[in-house]
């Protein structure tokens, strides 16, 4: 599950949403924007850095780390890096402050006594979003956090009801925000799942929701980048055009199945059969399949001038 890329559509969305699970925010925390950044020499990666407005005097910096998988190095990174780039832009700030986010305490790096002084101090926040609360009573932007934690068959109950919920707010363009967010998030946690399957679980048309788009769109580039770094890894040219065609093949049937459900043996083998170009722009053409027919009209199209 990409759960980067939903984290950061939520702070993108909401930036003020990190300084809800902090217990003293900042007072202009309606006003921070939200940005993502590499810092050179080393390269380092920042998950989300929350930036304080600029036509005040230097306020305080925020660094978010969202953490979903055991790293035993997470907090020497995340120190060294917020710590470069406070040093590389102290001009700008008058203090830094960390945010890290765990799905539960289990995640969180075995050997923290190196970091005492800052984890037990004021300037570190480790929050834990199992400890949180019942979803329910949880302010929305923060309930979409929690969903991304929770085991398979409670999310889609309480995907549902965040989405009754949602609906029976005024409408704002934060509605259409918030059930674009539930949907990848469920799309996500259920990628193995065809869009009907999704669907009937949730309760609403995938098409109607631009983010269903946007998602396989991301999946297509993806895979394509996947097949091009599979293809320099083996350093020839026909290693990277092989490189290539196998990822996107890949990646379009898994597609295929998810949009229009297990294909028949016959077909599958005709899609394996395309060249990378006809690959390609099948990828761009399932966007709009609704049924197997659809599938079958678009390989019908296909010229049979030879590969």
């Amino acid at each position: 599950m990409r759960r980067d890329s939903i984290f950061y559509k939520l702070f993108q969305q909401s930036p003020s949403l990190l300084f809800e699970l902090l217990t003293n925010p900042p007072k202009n925390a309606d006003e921070y924007r939200f940005d993502s950044v590499a810092v050179k020499e080393p390269k380092f990666e920042i998950d989300g850095v929350f930036l304080p407005p600029q036509n005040q005097s230097p306020g305080a910096v925020y660094f978010c780390e969202v953490q979903f998988q055991r790293d035993e190095k997470l907090y020497e990174r995340v120190f060294a890096e917020s710590s470069l780039y406070f040093y590389r832009n102290r001009h700008k700030f008058s203090d830094w402050q960390a945010v890290i986010i765990y799905p539960s305490r289990n995640i969180e790096q075995s050997d923290i006594y190196p970091h005492r002084n800052q984890l037990n101090g004021d300037q570190v926040h480790r929050i834990y979003l199992n400890e949180l609360g019942d979803i329910r009573s949880l302010p929305v932007w923060v309930a979409l956090m929690v969903l991304t934690t929770i085991d398979d068959e409670q999310a889609s109950e309480e995907a549902r009801y965040l989405l009754t919920r949602n609906q029976q707010e005024a409408p704002s363009p934060q509605n259409r925000a918030i059930i674009d967010l539930i949907t990848t998030i469920m799309v996500y946690k259920f990628e193995g799942k065809s869009q009907r399957e999704v669907e009937d679980m949730l309760g609403i048309t995938l098409q109607e929701t631009r983010v269903y788009r946007e998602i396989k769109e991301e999946g297509i580039k993806e895979g394509r980048e996947q097949g091009r770094e599979q293809g320099r890894e083996e350093g020839r040219e026909e290693g990277r055009e092989e490189g290539r065609e196998e990822g996107e093949k890949s990646l379009i049937l898994r597609l295929l199945t998810r949009r229009i459900g297990e294909l028949p043996q016959q077909v599958r083998q005709r899609v394996e059969s395309l060249s990378l170009e006809q690959l390609e722009n099948l990828g761009e053409a399932l966007l709009d399949f609704t049924s197997m027919a659809d599938l079958d009209a678009w390989l019908s199209g296909l010229s049979d001038t030879p590969r």
